[in-house]
């Protein structure tokens, strides 16, 4: 078992304990989403420390986007909670790197790559993706990428 899904399990029944129904609540969920990446395939497997982060990843952003949706419908309480879920879960993620942070990395792999133009926009996220490891949502790793090569 993967040390981070231990840390999961143990924080949730901490929360149990405590009473905690939100924490209790959103660690149950990812824990369920790292158990259906976990039998997804052919046959069941240990997900690595780096898969279940990525679940998290997954399952943080469906709590962002949710939030906003609500918060757009006008559902404030509904956006409160799934803000409040998106915040537990950000507590196993690595932390984000600011703009600047983000901006210099891009550039360097950029650099590195001799990445020039529009065609070469794959590679390019590719080798930038590699540079950030996963410490930046795909969408603002993008959205940088593009600024540098000028599309």
């Amino acid at each position: 078992m993967s040390t981070l899904k231990d840390r999961l399990t143990a924080d949730m029944r901490s929360a149990l304990k405590a009473r905690d129904e939100l924490t209790t609540s959103t660690l149950r969920m990812a824990l369920a989403a790292v158990g259906t990446a976990e039998v997804a395939g052919k046959a069941k497997r240990e997900l690595t420390d780096d898969e279940v982060l990525a679940v998290l990843t997954k399952e943080a952003k469906k709590r962002r986007e949710a939030a906003t949706a609500f918060a757009d419908a006008g559902r404030a309480e509904q956006a409160a909670k799934e803000t409040a879920e998106g915040e537990v879960l950000d507590r196993y993620l690595p932390k984000q790197l600011s703009d600047a942070e983000l901006t210099d990395l891009v550039a360097g792999a950029l650099a590195v790559g001799g990445f020039t133009g529009k065609a070469q926009m794959g590679p390019a996220m590719k080798a930038a993706q590699a540079a950030v490891a996963g410490q930046a949502e795909g969408g603002r790793v993008a959205a940088e990428v593009r600024r540098q090569l000028g599309l």
